[in-house]
């Protein structure tokens, strides 16, 4: 994807990964520029009249009953911004800052913040010539908006904060003069404007969700190896079962298996070998299945709030109103990334319990830990310590922030969403789960090797075994295996793309 057209209202998840980890060019639609102009001659008419509109004739929060005067309207969206930015933590990622962009751009696009055109194309500028505002990861409440996070995304475009430009860290200024970028003076209503919203939560979600899809159709191959490695029982499969429960992930996941596993010579019938399997294999599209309901619904929610108004007043050119309301609150996105990481935990959390059955012999009837020579040699004992600490940190991860609120601005601002905690958490636990998968799929391989008698792998299960071989060498004698398990996690992408060429696309 070489360009992104925006109009404020088609933006995909598809194009916000194209702008904010590929670099695609940002264009404005000319429907774009003509509602943008609209709105803001009904802001300019509105100073022009000194009317009584929050933000823009008034100050902000519990300020809200303090009238400002036209000519201090510009100083009044300076001081927005540089008192508001008071984030805290490590720096946000390059491409959930542009992602952080984009969202704000396309909100703006829509034409009911009452922002100037070249306002928005100064953001669209930077975006297409790699200029990144150094925005810290915590300080939002995620109500009145990311507040804190997008005014130092704000603060570059004044020539102030910090930015990143061709690999290195600038004050702003020197930033945006070495891209050609005119820094801006804001006016009446375009400090609010610009961070009145919910693209900090919403661009920290949107990614973990990306790669949460990732993560739900690598449980799915890593699964399918464990039923392998395990000689998994089929019949937990059969289509007729699922259709008795009408869950469409439940239902897509076993598609998914029954796709990976096709001409496996390592599967087996129900009463072949056993009866039946351990819920980490038997009960997989019950479980992976709830996360694949739980990844779209969240995406449904991502979708609508990516193309929504999101700031604060709400600029209606028919009527020439502002209407001060409360589109800005992150509740609606708040509950959506806490089920998101809850989601992924359980992701983890069966994938750790498939893992342990391979390394403890008296389930899996391996050598234990999946090491030859044990006693000399540890194997992956440790491994499954490590899974283990990743899926109990997720429990913590995963306790909801948005049961959590705290009243500012002097009880103005009673109830807050806590939407970006609940994101970054998302995020973090995310993670953690690409890093379990990594060791299961690593283990699943090792106990393949090991298997007495094994047949020929699976039409999807050997690409996903092949990939990681390529990188990663069975474990005859222990070595450091957490390169093995950066290798294996780094080469997930890959195998993901040669399991699809060899199945067709995986199901979420």
């Amino acid at each position: 994807m070489k360009s992104v057209l925006i109009t404020g209202h088609s933006l995909t998840l598809e194009e916000l990964v194209a702008v904010s980890r590929e670099n695609a060019v940002v264009e404005l639609s000319q429907e774009a520029k003509d509602n943008i102009l609209a709105s803001r001659a009904v802001v300019d008419r509105l100073v022009e009249e000194e009317a009584v509109v929050y933000g823009i004739t008034t100050g902000f929060g519990k300020f809200s009953d303090v009238t400002i005067s036209s000519d201090e309207c510009k100083l009044l969206q300076k001081n927005l911004i540089i008192t508001h930015a008071v984030g805290a933590g490590d720096p946000f990622p390059v491409d959930v800052v542009r992602a952080m962009m984009l969202l704000r751009v396309n909100n703006l696009a829509k034409g009911f913040s009452g922002v100037r055109l070249v306002t928005v194309e100064t953001l669209i500028a930077m975006l297409n010539k790699g200029v990144t505002p150094l925005v810290p990861e915590k300080g939002s409440l995620g109500a009145s908006g990311d507040l804190a996070p997008l005014s130092h995304m704000v603060l570059p475009m004044l020539g102030l904060g910090e930015a990143l430009y061709e690999g290195r860290k600038l004050c702003g200024s020197d930033a945006m003069a070495q891209a050609g970028i005119p820094t801006l003076e804001l006016v009446a209503k375009e400090g609010l404007a610009l961070i009145n919203g919910t693209q900090a939560m919403t661009s920290v979600g949107a990614l973990a969700l990306v790669d949460g899809i990732r993560c739900m159709k690598l449980a799915d191959i890593a699964a399918a190896l464990g039923f392998e490695a395990n000689r998994g029982v089929t019949d937990a499969l059969d289509p007729r079962v699922h259709n008795t429960r009408a869950h469409a992930g439940q239902a897509a996941t076993a598609r998914n298996l029954r796709k990976l596993l096709a001409d496996s010579g390592n599967t087996t019938r129900q009463g072949q070998i056993r009866v039946q399997d351990s819920y980490s294999l038997r009960c997989v599209p019950q479980v992976h299945g709830a996360s694949h309901d739980a990844l779209n619904y969240v995406r449904s929610k991502v979708e609508i709030e990516m193309n929504s108004v999101t700031d604060n007043p709400i600029i209606f050119r028919e009527t020439a109103e502002g209407i001060s309301a409360g589109n800005f609150h992150g509740q609606p996105m708040a509950l959506p990334f806490d089920f998101l990481g809850i989601a992924l935990s359980e992701l983890a959390n069966i994938s750790e319990r498939r893992l342990e059955r391979l390394v403890n012999p008296s389930l899996g009837g391996f050598p234990a830990f999946l090491v030859k020579k044990g006693g000399l040699n540890s194997g992956f004992m440790i491994v499954q310590y490590s899974a283990a600490a990743l899926v109990s940190e997720n429990k913590v991860l995963a306790h909801p922030a948005s049961v959590d609120s705290i009243p500012s601005s002097a009880g103005q601002e009673d109830h807050v969403s806590m939407g970006t905690i609940a994101a970054r958490k998302a995020m973090e636990i995310m993670k953690n789960v690409r890093r379990v998968l990594a060791m299961e799929i690593m283990g699943s391989c090792q106990a393949i090797d090991l298997m007495e008698g094994g047949s020929k792998l699976g039409k999807g299960t050997l690409p996903a075994y092949t990939a990681i071989r390529s990188v990663c060498a069975m474990l005859e004698e222990d070595r450091p295996l957490y390169e093995d398990i950066n290798a294996c996690e780094n080469v997930l992408g890959k195998l993901l793309a040669d399991v699809e060429t060899a199945v067709g696309q995986i199901e979420v």
